[in-house]
């Protein structure tokens, strides 16, 4: 039987709300906008789903510490220090239904805060003292910053693959699921199948997640979405259900995308956005997270059977129906 995302976080609600009052207390400073940028990002958090990865793959290798606390919250600053950063490069004004940090404060002060926010994350890694630890979160962000950039080396460009996307969001997306779920097993000192099983876990996960992610750009609203319609458009960026509409389409609506790509802007978005649907680029875009997301439940076979075990297939299957 399917339960909801509020569902499976009662099952770790002890030590969610244990990560939310250290997340609070590692953003103090003594530098007023630290906290004030801070605070606003976390506490418009959203589903704090990174953060309950890493203490779901803890519990389900019977982790009875406390580092899974500390590194949940680590997870949640580098995810939030990217999105700082993100919506400065993309320029977006709206996050999660709310107006993004540097619409409010402006691009510098947002960097900056990320930047503090990837510094309170070291903090907290070193405090755990455990040498792989270190070694996988800093591959992670290596990875994020790689992804980043190759997404904007690809912006404006029609002539993007499909394998161009998935080396984008693997690395921009699923590698931080992929090192949230990795964490539990370097933690609890399990073999290598155990914390490689987590890994494929997380990553086909993180994969499933973009891929949704990118078709709810051109089929939810604003206010469902908690950003702009068609915002990947405007910026230039070709996703998944918009490389294959492209291939998949000739003549006028074909140079019309080609151009959208090449030029960003949503001046066709309608004639678009209907191209994109009669190609049925959405639902080949759901197939292909639907494929990563039956990958991700695959890759939990050498857990033992447990509640969270369990928990972790709910979000496999929870990540394909998400609107939001």
């Amino acid at each position: 039987m399917s339960i909801t995302l509020k569902e499976v976080k009662q099952i770790v609600k002890e030590d969610l709300t244990a990560t939310d009052r250290l997340i609070m207390e590692s953003l103090s400073s003594d530098v007023a906008l630290v906290n004030q940028i801070g605070h606003y990002i976390t506490t418009n958090a959203g589903k704090r789903l990174r953060p309950l990865l890493v203490l779901l793959a803890a519990k389900a290798v019977n982790y009875t510490g406390t580092h899974h606390i500390k590194l949940a919250a680590v997870i949640e600053f580098i995810h939030n220090a990217t999105l700082l950063h993100d919506d400065v490069v993309d320029e977006s004004d709206l996050r999660r239904g709310n107006k993004t940090a540097n619409l409010v404060w402006g691009n510098a002060a947002s960097i900056l805060v990320g930047d503090f926010l990837y510094s309170r994350a070291f903090q907290l890694m070193t405090e755990v003292s455990i040498m792989q630890v270190m070694q996988v979160l800093a591959n992670a962000t290596n990875q994020i910053a790689e992804g980043e950039v190759l997404q904007l080396m690809h912006c404006n460009n029609p002539e993007t693959s499909e394998q161009d996307y998935y080396q984008v969001i693997e690395r921009k997306t699923a590698t931080l699921f992929a090192a949230a779920c990795k964490l539990g097993a370097i933690i609890n000192h399990q073999d290598s199948k155990i914390e490689n099983a987590l890994g494929h876990y997380g990553l086909h996960l993180g994969n499933a997640f973009q891929i949704i992610d990118d078709v709810l750009d051109y089929s939810a609203d604003s206010n469902t979405m908690g950003k702009n319609l068609g915002d990947d458009l405007a910026e230039g960026k070709p996703t998944l259900p918009l490389i294959y509409a492209l291939a998949n389409s000739t003549g006028n609506t074909k140079q019309q995308i080609h151009q959208a790509i090449t030029t960003g802007g949503l001046e066709h978005l309608e004639q678009i956005l209907q191209t994109i649907q009669n190609t049925g680029a959405l639902d080949y875009a759901r197939d292909q997270a639907y494929q990563q997301a039956s990958l991700a439940i695959h890759a939990l076979k050498p857990l033992p059977p447990s509640t969270y075990k369990e928990a972790l297939i709910q979000i496999a299957e929870l990540s394909l129906q998400r609107n939001s």
